[in-house]
């Protein structure tokens, strides 16, 4: 019998780090495993605070979790996983990580990665081996929103808006990692000049797996950064310069900071050798250079896709020269390399938890709330609250507003704010979507949901393909095997490879009556247009 060959994906999320093996010539999922930051005993003691996973800001708009916290979570989860599979299976890793989050590491960096190839290094932990390697104890993650200021001086000193769109393929957006680390050169002068190489989130993990803390970065992850190049695929001399303009060293600096770029499906290395000491991997196992959670999502599907977690992020496929040019959609590459445009709102699910924690219930407490939302009338409710600054549209935060509810109670509140949420990924994503009669993907935890599927399909107008669990844990697993078969030369065809791993479920066809209530003359769409825009009026997004 032939030994199985395995592809690992693990997913680095804002609540989460999860991991998914898949048999790669049996092409079906082994097993799912998730540890949750907060939930977990050995990663609840690095500060991060309820409900929103981050270390407490500073200022407003600040949104960092601690690095420490990602090498304690990939010790836990390869030592459950050991007890569950044969990690010498396991022939590559790959990684999502949440997009734009970014670790700073310092000049020693390159020797203190090194020493996990050093024998006796698994005697010890990740924490230990690497904390002096550690340029900044936070890394920034995509709810930063602090960078107004930033955001209009690169706009300005790369030549304006529709410059900045055309060469990177988007506007300014406050997450944005160049925007952010210019914020932090300027807070934290100490730390920018401590720092020796910046990696995303999605490239630091892979960093640690091979012991080499100047891996590349992926294009695709590299779009969400305001800094590359976008039909070029390098980093940009007029957007480096702009970025780094004023800071100590200006662009030649900056640039020595940034690794260099590589495909995500390309393999950076091999497994450290901590790693198969310690976990029992083989020493053979390669290490693919990973990619954002959007660009991994996206790996599932060839069309458009809406996927639904603590953000929303609506992704449609295009022709890799389409642009926003309102400055509301970016276009980016998914994890094997194929381009595609989407919008993020910041104020996703975890704004739907906070409305079930008015009425006294628990994060994952959802079965009285579905139960309150099958008893609320479709497009009827509104209810718009926006708890965290937002970049789509870019508006201040703003309270729990209510508008002609009159007797707010859980089943008003809990639609209400599920319909305005849907509805402003929806409104906000015209420019760069179409009227489509082809099925739009759906993935994250709230597709479970009838009711929450019933109105994303009357608010789109169309056919929902419900994509299942495994999200960006096993789009990484599946670019995984893209970017081992490219260095053992076999054939892969991506769309025939996700078929088989993600069987699509039962179409949901959106009901007429709930159609008209969203589009007619007046109707929900058309009142919520209304209300976002005097609230935001009201609170404009401040520098």
């Amino acid at each position: 019998m032939a030994k199985p060959r395995l592809a690992l994906g693990l997913d680095i999320s804002t609540q989460s780090l999860s991991a998914l093996v898949l048999d790669i010539d049996e092409r079906k999922k082994l097993i799912e495993l998730s540890l949750d930051y907060l939930k977990d005993r050995r990663l609840n003691t690095f500060g991060i605070r309820e409900p929103d996973y981050i270390l407490p800001p500073r200022s407003d708009g600040e949104a960092d979790q601690p690095p420490l916290m990602f090498l304690a979570a990939l010790d836990a989860i390869f030592s459950d996983l050991k007890k569950s599979i044969s990690l010498e299976d396991v022939v590559v890793i790959n990684t999502s990580g949440q997009q734009h989050g970014h670790v700073y590491l310092n000049p020693k960096a390159p020797s203190v990665f090194a020493a996990l190839n050093d024998d006796g290094s698994e005697r010890t932990d990740l924490i230990k081996l690497l904390k002096d390697g550690l340029a900044y104890e936070r890394a920034p993650i995509w709810m930063t929103a602090d960078t107004s200021k930033q955001a209009a001086f690169i706009k300005k000193a790369v030549g304006g808006k529709e410059k900045l769109i055309k060469l990177s393929g988007s506007d300014a957006q406050l997450r944005f990692t160049g925007l952010v680390i210019r914020r932090t050169a300027e807070r934290f002068p100490d730390a920018y000049a401590r720092t020796g190489v910046i990696q995303l989130i999605s490239s630091f993990i892979p960093a640690v797996l091979t012991g080499n803390a100047n891996v590349p970065i992926d294009f695709s992850n590299a779009c969400g950064m305001t800094l590359m190049d976008y039909r070029r695929k390098n980093w940009s001399d007029a957007l480096l310069r702009a970025a780094s303009r004023g800071l100590p060293g200006g662009k030649s600096a900056f640039r020595l900071k940034l690794p260099e770029i590589t495909a995500p499906d390309a393999v950076v290395g091999e497994i450290a050798l901590y790693f198969t000491k310690k976990y029992g991997f083989s020493r053979e196992c390669r290490i693919a250079a990973g990619s954002g959670d959007n660009p991994q999502s996206k790996v599932l599907v060839s069309g458009d896709l809406l996927s639904l977690g603590s953000s929303f992020v609506f992704m449609v496929a295009t022709d890799g020269k389409s642009r926003d040019m309102t400055g509301g959609a970016c276009a980016m590459y998914d994890g094997v390399g194929r381009p595609f445009m989407f919008g993020c709102r910041t104020n996703g699910a975890l704004v739907w938890d906070q409305v079930r924690a008015l009425y006294g219930m628990h994060k994952e407490d959802y079965a009285p709330a579905e139960a309150a939302l099958n008893q609320a009338p479709v497009g009827r409710n509104l209810v718009l609250w926006q708890p965290r600054d937002e970049s789509f549209p870019a508006s201040g935060k703003f309270d729990l507003a209510r508008i002609n509810v009159h007797k707010p109670n859980l089943a008003s509140d809990y639609a209400g704010i599920i319909e305005s949420s849907l509805a402003a990924v929806y409104y906000h994503s015209r420019a760069f979507s179409r009227s489509s009669g082809e099925p739009l993907h759906v993935t994250g935890g709230p597709a479970s949901s009838p009711g929450i599927m019933r109105r994303v399909a009357a608010i789109w107008n169309r056919p929902l393909a419900v994509t299942g669990k495994g999200g960006a844990a096993l789009g990484a697993a599946v670019a995984g095997v893209s970017a081992y078969f490219k260095s053992t030369g076999e054939k892969f065809r991506v769309e025939d490879y996700t078929a088989a791993v993600l069987p699509r479920g039962t179409i949901i066809e959106p009901q007429r009556d709930d159609v008209t209530a969203f589009h007619r003359p007046d109707g929900y769409l058309e009142q919520f247009a209304a209300g976002e825009a005097r609230i935001i009026a009201e609170h404009p997004l401040l520098g």
